[in-house]
């Protein structure tokens, strides 16, 4: 089958982009012939893929979108698919994978009520409905069970249009057999003592993954443990704001913050801790990551998946409503306690042989390519 994939913007740090590459792929294995539709296409094109870039401009995302999307199906009536998988919600789409939580429960509850009169809200909203209401066939892809209940909340969603996956963490991610040589070549690189401590954070969108959480939470560690900590931050995003509010703090000479990577690996086999205290997250893929590499993990329980951190028993997981404090205290607590570190690790190491984490991508390409879809 040809088949036709959707999304606003690709490149190769972002979560939603890599699972599309690796559900693509995935099909392209499967024998099928994979068109993608974009805005941005940012690094290497895979061999026989098809990028077709939309050369659309516009002032507002909205009326880009809308642009897009009309160029989109123009190119699509002269070059027919088979199929249609979209990444961003949009109309027409036979699958939709469902990374985005839902729009119009957030537009209800976090927005001032006249900004359901703008058009920026009426697109995102329509173009939310025509995925999830009852008169759409789309076939949905969940990653969180988190959403699922928000989408029939406000669509009234029939329940067998929604197919929960498996997490997808690249097998690659697992600790190697030479993990601790790697752990010791990274921190020889990074200038790191026996005696410090390295809290890594992940994640592009530094504001919503609470950076400036973390940055207090540092700041806040008593003296001895501040002074043998270094906070190590990567991801897509603008780091001005966070520089400045490190420099207030008086943490600046404790932090680094890199651009987006390939090599997210080492930095998780070389530190002490991952920290994600983020506002929302559908799902947190960086958090199972983390996991299979054997490091403990403290994150805020809004993360879809958190429970993975529970269930495991290789982290902290802080329950809502947020407060400062209780980040504080446990980010203190957990580095100066290394037999609990050493036993989240092994917990981890021991739930990534027996989980099923990996196999996101067999699971959505099979329904994809189902006669239903």
């Amino acid at each position: 089958m040809q088949l036709a994939f959707i999304l606003y913007k690709y490149f190769p740090f972002g979560g939603l982009q890599r699972d599309f590459m690796r559900i693509a792929l995935e099909c392209q294995q499967r024998g099928h012939q994979i068109r993608v539709y974009t805005l941005i296409w940012e690094g290497d094109v895979p061999d026989g893929f098809d990028v077709r870039i939309g050369p659309v401009k516009a002032w507002s995302n909205h009326r880009r979108n809308e642009k897009f999307y009309q160029w989109l199906q123009q190119d699509m009536q002269q070059a027919p698919v088979d199929r249609v998988i979209g990444f961003n919600k949009m109309p027409g789409l036979d699958v939709y994978y469902a990374a985005d939580g839902c729009y119009e429960d957030k537009a209800q509850t976090l927005r001032n009520p006249l900004y359901r009169y703008s058009r920026r809200y009426q697109h995102f909203s329509a173009y939310e409905r025509a995925v999830f209401s009852p008169e759409s066939s789309t076939q949905i892809l969940m990653i969180s069970q988190v959403q699922q209940p928000l989408f029939i909340q406000h669509y009234n969603t029939p329940i067998e249009r929604f197919h929960l996956l498996p997490p997808g963490i690249a097998r690659d991610r697992r600790a190697p057999s030479n993990a601790d040589e790697i752990r010791k070549q990274f921190r020889t690189e990074f200038s790191l003592a026996d005696d410090h401590h390295l809290v890594l954070q992940v994640g592009s969108g530094f504001k919503t993954k609470g950076l400036d959480r973390t940055l207090k939470a540092l700041a806040n560690l008593p003296k001895h443990q501040r002074e043998k900590t270094q906070l190590i931050v990567i991801g897509q995003d603008n780091p001005k704001a966070f520089n400045v509010q490190a420099a207030a703090l008086g943490v600046s000479k404790h932090i680094k913050i890199l651009s987006g990577r390939d090599d997210i690996p080492r930095f998780l086999l070389g530190a002490d801790l991952l920290i994600h205290p983020a506002y929302n997250e559908n799902t947190g893929t960086v958090l199972l990551e983390a996991l299979v590499a054997g490091l403990p993990v403290l994150v805020t329980d809004v993360c879809g998946y958190a429970h993975y951190i529970a269930d495991a028993e290789c982290g902290q997981v802080l329950k809502s409503p947020f407060q400062q404090e209780k980040l504080d205290q446990a980010l203190s607590d957990i580095l100066a306690d290394s037999d609990l570190r050493t036993r989240w690790s092994e917990n981890a190491l021991h739930y990534a042989k027996t989980a099923d984490l990996y196999s996101m991508p067999q699971r959505a390409a099979d329904i994809i390519l189902a006669e239903s879809a």
